[in-house]
């Protein structure tokens, strides 16, 4: 820690979306600086899905961030809390994982999130280490601790209990559980996106109930998916894993919309924020084309996650595939029809049909199912899968038919 406590202030709220405190995070850095012992900060996350994404490491590199100045990092995997389901901005009840389920997703994260941290300075936890052996009577102690109408100042919460939705007990017990989770670890900070602000609250709460200090809170943006609107997930299929194969990888980058290259530029990149502004001012001045902004992307994140060489390597074959004569480029565009079109999608087995691409609906199946089918470089094996219609795509059915979908002529008033 040979920064001082005012420089390392300045570095970790940045990209930060709140600090609750900073004046209380600049006394524990000072702290921290004067005794010699580092902060303990705690990221946790549910093992409910098998892989990270980009979205999860909008946060993690912020953990990584206190890492490299000095302090200890504490990943928090919630093998306990993953078989509630986290209620944050649900409006139904979350489907509760089995034990085999959380397990299986535990060890991919645990092998994953080395991709971001350093192992060798990464303290790894699990919270069913203190829920498992804590008694019934030991929870009931700790529900003493909270009451009904501090979890209902929740909004999703409140919401469902407007509209008559049931709101299960056990979600009642998550807040509690993961706020039970930083009076464990003693957390000097816990980070989190701006979806767990409540449930971080919560643990500040019960901190002071144990009579520790209260954590301070940094909360990090939400990182949109690929179709550009909802949050990055695996169940939206707008995600971009930082497991997939680093051509997949580079071509779901490719298909960023341009209005959000500068967000993901700042959100789930190392780069130093003087490189990101000439990337802005590029773009904003027009001597930077959104294309080359994007591979520039797509590099430098197969780079992180991968390698340099497979970065240039999924570059090339991208070019090779998409910009060369042998790509699609002078295929004529595919307008679906507007009875094809349902809330600004069309399925892509009977896009593909209408299309003439496949002579039939059993064979566009067929061809998917079997991994013949790629949208944008990527390859697409799931038969439900349904093809945004907010921009230009290139469809490729085996190796030589290609299909050129773009948006449907707007509905007149």
């Amino acid at each position: 820690m040979t920064r001082s406590p005012e420089a390392q202030l300045a570095t970790l709220c940045r990209k930060a979306a709140e600090v609750i405190a900073p004046e209380e995070l600049l006394g524990k850095l000072r702290r921290a600086s004067l005794t010699g012992r580092p902060l303990r900060v705690k990221l946790g996350m549910d093992p409910t899905a098998p892989d990270l994404h980009l979205g999860h490491t909008v946060v993690v590199q912020k953990l990584r961030e206190f890492q490299d100045l000095g302090h200890e990092a504490i990943f928090l995997i919630g093998d306990f809390t993953g078989m509630i389901g986290d209620p944050s901005g649900r409006s139904e009840t979350r489907k509760v994982l089995t034990a085999e389920e959380v397990a299986r997703n535990a060890e991919t994260y645990k092998r994953q999130i080395f991709k971001v941290l350093d192992p060798g300075r990464t303290r790894i936890e699990f919270n069913s280490r203190w829920m498992r052996p804590m008694s019934a009577q030991g929870l009931i102690e700790l529900a003493a601790r909270h009451t009904v109408a501090r979890m209902l100042e929740r909004d999703d919460f409140a919401g469902r209990q407007a509209s008559g939705r049931a709101i299960g007990i056990h979600e009642f017990l998550y807040p509690l559980i993961q706020g039970y989770d930083s009076v464990a670890l003693e957390a000097d900070v816990e980070l989190g996106g701006t979806d767990q602000k409540f449930n971080l609250l919560v643990g500040r709460d019960l901190q002071r109930a144990f009579g520790q200090e209260p954590q301070v809170i940094m909360t990090m943006p939400i990182l949109e998916g690929l179709d550009g609107t909802q949050k990055m997930s695996k169940s939206l299929e707008n995600y971009i894993g930082i497991d997939e194969p680093p051509r997949e990888m580079f071509g779901k980058v490719m298909s960023i919309p341009d209005a959000l290259l500068l967000r993901y530029y700042e959100l789930v990149t190392p780069l130093p924020p003087e490189d990101i502004e000439e990337v802005r001012r590029g773009l904003h001045a027009g001597g930077l084309h959104p294309r080359e902004a994007k591979v520039r992307l797509g590099k430098v994140l197969v780079g992180l996650y991968h390698s340099p060489r497979e970065a240039e390597e999924a570059a090339a074959e991208f070019d090779r595939l998409f910009r060369d004569r042998e790509t699609p480029s002078d295929v004529p565009p595919y307008r679906p029809p507007g009875e094809l079109v349902e809330d600004g999608s069309a399925w892509l087995v009977a896009l593909l049909t209408a299309a003439g691409t496949c002579a039939s609906r059993s064979e566009a199946r067929r061809l998917i199912l079997q991994g013949g089918v790629e949208v944008d470089g990527i390859l697409v094996r799931e038969e439900a899968y349904r093809l945004p219609l907010d921009r230009e795509h290139v469809v490729r059915v085996g190796k030589r038919r290609f299909l050129r979908v773009v948006p449907p002529e707007p509905r007149k008033a």
